[in-house]
């Protein structure tokens, strides 16, 4: 019972916290909530989470670090070149999806318009200019593993907005 109290109180007293921070890591409201409620299943599967001297670092740390583990299968899956994402569309020549793709390249554009400039470059200069990660972290002046935190961040806007437009990437 102390188990569920001490994870109980954690929840109210930086659940909000929690998944703000990780939504700021994330760029999604959805995967912020998922990510901290994994948080909350691991400290239940802890055999004594009442032993653990700063409950709240430690809850932070493991959703930092589910959050980055996301991050890092986001940027695996995002290795695709840009042409692979589009493959079904490319592929019928109709004039009708011509025009949805033109579409999608829209809402994609003006997403890309919306991030923070290094962001969409990275994003940009990977994803379209088809340069990898080294090549654009020596362009940028960035480890490469910020490069893939910002083609993520990217892809995962990206894929927010054209859901939000009824566009399936």
């Amino acid at each position: 019972m102390e188990r569920l109290h001490l994870i109980a109180e954690l929840f109210r007293a930086y659940n909000s916290a929690l998944v703000a921070f990780l939504q700021t890591r994330l760029g999604s409201a959805s995967e912020a909530q998922e990510v901290a409620q994994e948080a909350y299943a691991r400290l239940l599967r802890m055999e004594d989470p009442g032993r653990i001297q700063q409950p709240k670092a430690f809850l932070f740390r493991t959703a930092a670090n589910l959050a980055s583990d996301r991050i890092r299968k986001r940027a695996v899956r995002s290795d695709t070149p840009l042409d692979d994402l589009f493959m079904d569309w490319l592929d019928s020549p109709g004039p009708e999806r011509r025009a949805l793709l033109a579409d999608e390249m829209r809402v994609v554009r003006d997403a890309l318009r919306e991030l923070p400039p290094k962001t969409s470059q990275a994003f940009v200069m990977h994803m379209i200019q088809d340069m990898s990660f080294g090549t654009v972290s020596q362009s940028m002046r960035l480890t490469e593993r910020m490069v893939r935190y910002h083609v993520a961040r990217a892809l995962a806007h990206c894929r927010q907005r054209l859901d939000e437009n009824g566009g399936d990437l």
